[in-house]
């Protein structure tokens, strides 16, 4: 089973900061707020007015209109990037084998837009039953695995994972080791969300969970601040192609970088706060460094779940100092969520997508809207404030952690031959 490498040979991103992988790291690198005034609907009576949206997005560039309304915007965003990751891979569809191709889709919550609409309308309505035929298909979270699976003829395994915030990079675990275990050659693999809307930011506003800073929204999401007072809500996603190395030699692929570990825990603490040490975290770092066969003093880079809550932040911080002791401190750590605001199931994917590009180009994106420490946070941490840094980036880790105490750790290295 070890024998079988898988590389990353197509990404496909669609985010607040960027509607391709090229811009989405061109904004990471040049430290761009995605954060602004909501404009999915009136938000005026909100607690939270503000979030990071996809912007200048018009599905039907990419879907005809008839087509795009058979889907809920989450699955519009999942079509996108893996169209646009089938096409960054170069790969001829005749070189696949179908039964060997599959897609694993990440997503925490799924059509709830779609659930929202279609209920809200049939509650003020007469009382007849009228939904729209494409109600449950339309909201159900594993379909856009399928959707993805039809349109590229991908017969190998195709299912979604559902861990919260952590779904998206459960997936990436999960394409990961199918490949290993030789039930597959290729992936499609990601997550998207699509939540930006009123029982989204009304739902994660009465668990006093978003960041209430509407008179300066593009500075809200600041992780590792002292005056950090809650994440800020994001949507888009992202697609990754995961292929067996030799598969993806024989067709002359490009590769971007090799995922080698990958580490999936429970904090078993509380359903929603992370254990106050971090150990959950601290653990699924460990698994993931332990199955590459690697020491943690060769990981460069943490790309950390970093979502600006007064909680998260402190744990995450503490695993790290207690997992790699004196090594923390030779490490870079950034959260782009200070830029993409926080996409739930989707997070972890865009995050991976930020971690693989920080091995390929050796640039540590940075942790933007830092003012003041927080005297709970170690500082000789190097939390790559406010601007990237140039660094030789060998291996690197994404985290991410779900509400339930879910947590997924990915570990990326340089591809090398």
């Amino acid at each position: 089973m070890n024998d079988r490498r898988v590389v990353v040979t197509g990404i496909g991103a669609l985010t607040p900061i960027g509607n391709n992988l090229k811009t989405y790291w061109e904004s990471l690198v040049a430290g761009k707020s995605g954060a602004g005034p909501i404009t999915h609907f009136d938000a005026s009576n909100f607690k939270t007015r503000f979030a990071c949206e996809v912007k200048d997005f018009d599905v039907t560039e990419f879907i005809h209109k008839k087509e795009a309304r058979k889907l809920d915007k989450f699955s519009q965003y999942a079509m996108v990037v893996a169209e646009e990751a089938i096409q960054d891979s170069e790969i001829d569809p005749s070189y696949i084998k179908p039964e060997r191709a599959g897609v694993i889709w990440g997503s925490g919550i799924g059509g709830m837009e779609t659930f929202y609409k279609e209920s809200v309308g049939f509650g003020t309505g007469s009382g007849t039953p009228r939904f729209n035929p494409f109600f449950i298909p339309k909201l159900i979270s594993d379909i856009p695995a399928g959707h993805i699976s039809i349109k590229y003829n991908f017969k190998g395994p195709n299912f979604t994972t559902v861990s919260a915030c952590a779904s998206s990079t459960n997936a990436l675990i999960d394409a990961y080791n199918y490949i290993r275990l030789n039930k597959a050659d290729l992936f499609i693999a990601g997550g998207s969300e699509a939540c930006i809307f009123e029982p989204g930011i009304g739902g994660f506003n009465a668990m006093m969970a978003l960041s209430t800073r509407n008179d300066d929204p593009e500075k809200a999401s600041r992780p590792f601040d002292k005056n950090r007072d809650g994440f800020v809500m994001g949507e888009g996603g992202g697609a990754i192609i995961l292929e067996e190395y030799q598969h993806a030699k024989q067709r002359g692929a490009k590769i971007y970088a090799e995922i080698v570990g990958g580490g999936l825990t429970a904090d078993a603490h509380h359903i929603t706060a992370p254990h106050p040490e971090g150990l959950g975290a601290k653990n699924v770092m460990k698994q993931a460094i332990e199955e590459s066969g690697s020491d943690i003093k060769k990981v460069d880079y943490i790309n950390v779940h970093g979502t600006s809550t007064p909680l998260g932040d402190i744990a995450e911080t503490k695993a790290i100092v207690d997992l790699f002791g004196k090594h923390a401190y030779s490490l870079n750590i950034s959260s782009t969520k200070s830029m993409t605001g926080h996409l739930l199931g989707a997070a972890g994917v865009v995050e991976s997508i930020a971690t693989i590009m920080a091995v390929k180009n050796n640039i540590i994106p940075p942790t933007i809207n830092h003012e003041t420490n927080d005297p709970q946070i170690d500082p000789k941490l190097n939390l790559t404030l406010n601007k990237f840094q140039k660094r030789n980036v060998e291996y690197a880790i994404s985290n991410t952690f779900g509400f339930g105490g879910h947590n997924a750790s990915v570990l990326f290295k340089k591809h090398r031959e």
